[in-house]
């Protein structure tokens, strides 16, 4: 069954958006459990973040909160990535990717948490535009 002009751009962009997924969380995780320092590069400018409820705005104040955080070693068990509409981002290609997985910090048993991301692609390098980060209690 042929999928025509618009079913094929569709399955593209959820190709691109699932590939872009990948790779996305898997530099995100490492740099933050690693390199935690250089996350500012993955935040545009006025970026929001939600952590357990506390919300942060701008790079600038999202970086100074995760600055602040214990050192962990984070695995991602399972992720879902999607475009997505082009009326929801005007025009930018944007994609969601939603992670699933344990944390763990210093002296402190493993805990589940989820982190559902919108990225927006600036000059072919994903930006992080929202980023929501919930423990699973």
């Amino acid at each position: 069954m042929a999928l025509g002009s618009a079913g094929e751009e569709l399955k593209t962009k959820i190709d691109q958006a699932c590939t872009a997924g990948e790779e996305f969380h898997k530099l995100y995780y490492e740099t933050f459990d690693k390199r935690r320092h250089l996350l500012s590069k993955l935040y545009m400018t006025n970026a929001q973040m939600v952590w357990n409820g506390t919300f942060v705005e701008g790079m600038t104040e999202i970086m100074k909160f995760i600055e602040h955080l214990p050192s962990t070693e984070t695995s991602v068990e399972t992720f879902d990535c999607h475009p997505l509409a082009d009326v929801v981002s005007q025009g930018q290609t944007t994609i969601g990717v939603t992670t699933f997985g344990l944390v763990k910090f210093p002296r402190k048993k493993s805990k589940a948490f989820h982190q559902h991301f919108i990225l927006t692609s600036q000059e072919n390098v994903w930006k992080i535009v929202s980023d929501n980060y919930r423990f699973v209690e």
